[in-house]
């Protein structure tokens, strides 16, 4: 008989910050839109050496995919699997081909320096928890909507994700899990406003 999840820790994410967590292979992790609207930037990293990391081009070479889907294992920079996306209750847009934003792209925009980014709140959500990475890794961008066309062009739309739309990954290895409520409010991913996310992290089902 299977058995339901159970939530051993939730964590709220301000808008325009990031957070890490130390999730132990078999948990579930449980992104929450809680306004709606808002693009996550998701990075994870092997607990047992943080030099090896999610890679979407590696991920995208092991699926046959540019875009993630419900049964989707995503692998690591050694090609190893290390979240597999196992529920989504949201319209299922999510991208895995932007890279995360920062401080070069946001003086393009002409933004103030200070303004924050999820390639600071990376670096920084690993600081908190005492771990520093040499790159940003190229992130799963949840609830973001990037689509491609026939041609090639890709096109930037407001993030379709209702509040309390939600999507779960399954850590398929002992690793640290950081999420960004991205800060973009120059180009209309986040409906020009950012917005909290919130993370749960659940045990898994058994049987």
């Amino acid at each position: 008989m299977t058995q339901a999840t159970q939530v051993c820790a939730s964590i709220d994410i301000p808008a325009g910050e990031g957070r890490a967590v130390h999730v132990d292979a078999g948990q579930r992790v449980k992104i929450i839109d809680v306004e709606g609207r808002q693009v996550g930037d998701v990075f994870a990293f092997a607990r047992g050496d943080i030099r090896e990391y999610h890679s979407a081009s590696h991920t995208r070479a092991h699926v046959n995919r540019l875009f993630p889907a419900v049964g989707e294992q995503f692998v690591t920079s050694l090609r190893r699997p290390i979240l597999t996306l196992v529920e989504d209750s949201s319209p299922g847009r999510h991208d895995m081909l932007i890279a995360a934003c920062d401080a070069a792209r946001y003086a393009a925009l002409a933004a103030p320096s200070d303004h924050a980014s999820c390639a600071q709140n990376m670096h920084d959500a690993l600081a908190a928890i005492g771990l520093s990475a040499d790159l940003v890794p190229q992130p799963i961008n949840v609830f973001m909507d990037i689509p491609v066309s026939n041609d090639g062009a890709l096109t930037w739309e407001t993030a379709t994700s209702r509040p309390g739309d939600s999507i779960t990954f399954q850590a398929e290895m002992d690793c640290v899990l950081v999420v960004s409520a991205c800060p973009q409010d120059l180009v209309d991913i986040n409906a020009g406003a950012p917005s909290p996310l919130r993370l749960q992290i659940e045990n898994g089902a058994t049987a």
